[in-house]
Formats: C-alpha cells, structure tokens, sequence
C-alpha cells in the first residue's frame, strides 16, 4: 500500500487537469489494486477527476482502443510519457465535439467517425479515428 500513497502524494503535486486526471488513472492501472477491473475503475477515476475540474471527460472508442493500450504499455514498460498524454488529449478533443445531448445525433458523429469499428478492421481499411 505504500506504492499507492506515494503515488497519491505526487497526484497531489501536479496543477493540470488532464495530466492530473493521467497520473491517476495510470496509478490505478499501474499499481492494480483489484483483482478485476483496474482500467475501468482507473478510467473512472481520471473521468472524475476531469469532472471535478470542469474539464470534458474522455472515452476511448473501440477503434482507438489499440492506440490507448501501446501508449499505456510505452509508458508502463518504457517510462515515456509522452504517448500516453498525446493519446488522451485527442481522445478528449473527440469527446468534446461528440454531440451527447441528443442521442441520435451523437449516434451518428460515432458512426460517421468510425468509433465503433475494430481496431484491426479500420487498420486494414486504412480507417483511423477522425474528429467530428
């Protein structure tokens, strides 16, 4: 437990909200605390944190999925962070121009984004993920 109340210390430290909310959900992920669903509790833990400072929280779609997980994997196994922020400031940027107050509407900037996709689909099709 003393991994994850130095980690806490220096959440503490940090100012900016995205990274805050970064640094917590990789505490999460990286300390695994639980015995199932350590990403999703630590991707609910940066989504609150982002909530609490009146940031756009982040989803990642299925189609960004693989881009997500190398850019954890870069900064778990490699320590370059780097990855991993420029991967969620996107994934922030996209939710913020999905239009969630009506549901058919953002159904269709899902679709047309190609948020639902498999990741190894879209590669073959030379798909990526696009901002609305």
């Amino acid at each position: 437990m003393g991994t994850l109340k130095q980690g806490f210390d220096l959440y503490q430290s940090i100012d900016y909200p995205l990274h805050k909310a970064i640094f917590m959900m990789f505490l999460i992920s990286e300390v695994h605390p639980f015995a199932d669903g350590n990403g999703r509790v630590g991707r609910i833990m940066m989504n609150a944190e982002l909530v609490s400072k009146s940031e756009q929280r982040i989803i990642i779609p299925t189609i960004y999925r693989d881009n997500y997980l190398s850019a954890l994997r870069a900064l778990s196994h490699n320590a370059i962070s780097d990855p991993v922020i420029k991967v969620l400031d996107f994934a922030q940027r996209y939710t913020l121009r999905i239009h969630y107050d009506d549901f058919n509407t953002a159904g269709l900037d899902l679709e047309r984004t190609h948020a639902f996709m498999d990741s190894k689909e879209a590669e073959e099709e030379g798909l990526r993920l696009i901002l609305p």
